[in-house]
């Protein structure tokens, strides 16, 4: 049976002006929308850190799910993530969804002290994280896995077990899958990944899940979308809400996705509002009815 449709917003995550990501998280789950995702580049000095800032978040809000798009992996020991990340979830009443990437700006990445990675190693190195990863959700006293990047420790103190979403946005080489095989989500951007690649992207996932033994309606696909609802239009995500909801509408029917965040380029409030009052509503009883 198909995941439910979620939707949710970006918070931004600049430290200055003091309060602005907490009025944006407070507004959101206000709102009742599903997600709140937050950016994590540990290296952008203008950024908060994304941890840091998620906690605070869960503490002022009371329903929506949090998550980080995405953990930065190369910077994140996966096995201190994992703990962090259950602490969290356990916390918030299961609010928190663990979102995952392998990693890009690796000048910046290499700046900050992180591992400088190939294409490959940082394929590989998610798949390896991962399975750290759930080897510390697994409730067993001693798990060990061993890899070319990362190993678990030889105790697992984490039991909370929050799903995995991976960002995997710049997989075009034919080694991706992690999304399909291993993660429970997928979370690719617009900005990186379009409209014309979508479907082959989504398929490379099916095609990894199968043969791994799991039904690729069971994975969580989620696009993050960079945009404006606006009077005129001027492309995808660029235009009235009508035709924000007539594209998303044909991506759950058509490609198969079945989650959006928004990321508004302006007027972060009240991009955000129109998405929820507008958008939302038009989407949900567009699929309603098809159903």
């Amino acid at each position: 049976m198909p995941l439910p449709v979620l939707f949710g917003a970006n918070v931004e995550p600049n430290a200055l002006p003091v309060g602005r990501s907490s009025e944006q998280a407070l507004l959101i789950d206000r709102l009742g929308l599903d997600l709140l995702t937050v950016q994590d580049h540990p290296y952008q000095a203008a950024f908060d850190d994304t941890c840091t800032l998620l906690t605070f978040l869960a503490a002022r809000t009371r329903h929506v799910t949090l998550v980080p798009t995405v953990g930065s992996l190369p910077l994140r020991p996966p096995a201190v993530l994992a703990k962090a990340v259950a602490t969290l979830d356990r916390l918030t009443g299961s609010r928190v969804q663990l979102g995952l990437g392998a990693g890009a700006f690796w000048e910046a990445i290499a700046g900050m002290g992180g591992s400088r990675r190939t294409p490959q190693e940082a394929v590989d190195a998610l798949e390896e994280a991962i399975n750290v990863i759930r080897a510390m959700w697994s409730g067993e006293r001693s798990v060990r896995t061993h890899g070319a990047h990362f190993r678990s420790p030889a105790f697992t103190p984490a039991r909370r077990r929050p799903p995995v979403w991976d960002c995997g946005w710049a997989r075009t080489d034919p080694h991706a899958g992690a999304e399909g095989a291993k993660a429970d989500g997928w979370l690719p951007s617009h900005a990186y990944l379009g409209l014309d690649a979508l479907p082959t992207a989504v398929r490379r996932i099916d095609d990894a899940a199968l043969p791994a033994g799991r039904d690729p309606d069971t994975i969580r696909r989620i696009y993050n979308i960079t945009g404006a609802i606006q009077p005129g239009s001027a492309g995808p995500f660029q235009g009235p809400a009508a035709q924000w909801a007539e594209h998303l509408v044909t991506l759950v029917r058509d490609i198969g996705m079945n989650g959006f965040v928004i990321w508004p380029e302006r007027d972060h409030a009240q991009q955000i509002r129109a998405f929820t009052a507008e958008v939302v509503p038009a989407v949900r009883e567009a699929l309603a009815q098809e159903t």
